[in-house]
């Protein structure tokens, strides 16, 4: 009986151990049914998202090719369609677009749920101050034409008033969308956030591409009136297209008229890095629609700006501010005289022929700096991070594609003239400079500083000393000063030669790049003003040449200060 009983629990242990199997074969049945049904879902979120990326995209094609129909067909047929069919279409875009910001900002952002997560990487401090500097500068462009036109208003038509006055609108508007949402990752209503994103940079493409053929035009009446005046002084014009008659509509003798016209021409840069400045921004929000960020993407201390551990570059990079403003301020002087002299030419070009090589002499150091350091590459995705290596890549084609044209006209003509050599010497450096800054911007922002876990204590314990040192009374400013030197010193001393270095080669090529963005923003072209390549490549050519890859070169100079200014921090 007792081996009967012992027997029993054996063969029910038999049952149970058969019966495992089974369970576990149904579980694992189970888990494989969840994950694939979850994973079907997943991946019908993402066709959904293509789509809807897909479909947004064909519509800004749509609206682009659109667009550039009628601007293409005002300037090769200036009868069929005018400047005023142009402007009346794009109103049209304005509206549909400030129609669908204000139900954004009103509908979609305050729906629950709406904004779960915000892009820690877009949407930086110093693109939303572009957006307001350069958006201030387009509403003060858009005053100055609607007073211009009103006083001419005998000979303009009315559109000429209505089109800036609802651009003031837009870019208000727009301005405050970009500056409160630019760091949205909208989690509703995809497919409508999209288009409307889309509409938007189609508009925004559609501005700039209009602000640049306008701004050809000025040019080109400026230049205009100048050979005219020297033919009345004796001389031999240059050449210059017969089509052009600029005596239809003139500015009377007032003195608030002049200041609407020199002010009108003076804006017109600003608007076009408005432009462009609003197209990277409202693609980064267009990347961002339904994403969702984890946890381990979002950091936990923010790096802050602080001069601290840098000396030679500041000094450097001052220099070269202060002997840049000198040099431009010369040129302008003597450019807009009568007869331009050949010695502020001269000058110009060796300002940039000493700077450009030091430029390139820092970035290929900080790049060999940047292979000795042992850093890890930050692989996750960042459209932002995306978006700003494509700006920097395409908006350097704008300069090197200048200075290639030029290269191969001032060769075939006369290399050996002193001005043409400089200019000849000047195209070839901003080739390199351009590669060597985006081989170290690039290289720079797939690059994060981690902190060992040895040194979080010392720093909080740097931290709390620095804290304790500004809790002085007013009689202690002296020795605060001393010890806030002192603190300095010990920064600088206490850096990293590597971390020291490349904080000094980004400051100083920081400064250089505001320079160099500050001379051909506020009007000094001497591209214009040399005729060599006009002469060679023909008026009309060389203009259109010159208007597309100049406001290129300046949004690359204000888009390599933002990433030069990353490096520094994170350094």
């Amino acid at each position: 009986m007792s081996d009967k009983k012992a027997s029993r629990p054996c063969h029910h242990c038999k049952s149970k151990s058969a019966s495992i199997p089974t369970d576990t074969s149904k579980i694992h049945y189970e888990k494989f049914w969840l994950y694939r049904h979850c994973s079907s879902v997943q991946q019908r979120d993402r066709q959904a998202q293509k789509a809807g990326q897909l479909f947004s995209g064909l519509l800004a094609m749509n609206v682009v090719f659109l667009g550039s129909a009628f601007i293409s067909s005002m300037i090769f047929n200036k009868v069929a369609i005018t400047l005023a069919d142009v402007w009346i279409l794009l109103s049209i875009l304005k509206v549909l677009c400030l129609f669908w910001i204000i139900y954004y900002l009103l509908g979609t952002s305050r729906q629950p749920h709406a904004v779960l997560y915000r892009d820690s990487h877009a949407g930086a401090i110093w693109i939303r101050g572009s957006v307001l500097l350069f958006g201030s500068c387009s509403i003060l462009l858009n005053v100055f034409q609607i007073g211009y036109s009103t006083i001419l208003i005998h000979c303009k038509s009315r559109v000429e008033i209505v089109f800036p006055s609802i651009g003031i609108l837009f870019i208000c508007t727009q301005a405050y969308f970009l500056w409160h949402h630019s760091k949205d990752c909208i989690q509703v209503q995809h497919n409508f956030t999209r288009c409307g994103l889309m509409l938007t940079i189609a508009t925004n493409l559609l501005l700039w591409l209009l602000a640049v053929t306008n701004d050809t035009l000025h040019i080109e009446i400026e230049s205009q009136l100048r050979e005219v005046e020297e033919r009345f002084a004796g001389k031999a014009p240059s050449s210059h297209p017969h089509w052009c008659n600029t005596t239809l509509c003139t500015c009377p003798n007032m003195t608030i008229c002049k200041v609407f016209q020199k002010g009108y021409i003076l804006l017109y840069p600003f608007n076009t890095e408005y432009c462009l400045v609003c197209c990277s921004v409202l693609y980064v929000m267009w990347k961002n629609v339904g994403r969702r960020i984890s946890h381990h993407q979002i950091p936990h201390t923010k790096p802050k700006f602080k001069l601290q551990g840098v000396v030679f570059g500041p000094l450097l990079g001052t220099s070269a501010v202060i002997i840049g403003a000198c040099v431009f301020m010369m040129y302008q002087i003597q450019a807009t005289s009568l007869v331009p002299s050949h010695q502020v030419f001269v000058i110009y070009y060796s300002y940039y022929i000493v700077l450009l090589p030091l430029m390139s002499v820092g970035a290929v150091i900080g790049t060999i700096v940047h292979a000795l350091e042992k850093k890890e590459l930050d692989t996750l995705k960042n459209p932002t991070r995306s978006l700003d290596v494509v700006l920097l890549m395409g908006a350097a084609l704008g300069q090197i594609g200048m200075s290639y044209f030029s290269i191969v006209a001032l060769v075939a003509t006369d290399p050996r003239d002193l001005l043409n050599s400089l200019a000849l010497s000047y195209s070839v450096l901003i080739i390199f400079q351009n590669i060597t800054q985006n081989v170290f911007v690039i290289d720079g922002l797939h690059r994060r500083r981690i902190t060992p876990p040895g040194k979080e204590e010392d720093t909080k314990e740097q931290n709390g000393e620095v804290y304790s040192q500004r809790r002085v009374s007013v009689l202690e400013l002296g020795q605060e000063i001393r010890k806030a030197s002192l603190s300095y010193i010990h920064t600088y001393s206490n850096l990293s030669w590597k971390r020291r270095v490349l904080r000094e080669i980004s400051f100083f090529l920081v400064l250089c790049n505001i320079i160099l963005w500050v001379m051909p923003t506020f009007g000094a072209h001497p591209i214009f003003e040399n005729a060599m390549e006009r002469s060679f490549y023909g008026y009309s050519t060389w203009f259109v040449i010159v208007n597309f890859g100049l406001p290129l070169g300046v949004f690359y100079r204000m888009h390599s200060v933002g990433g030069l200014l990353e490096i520094y921090v994170t350094a």
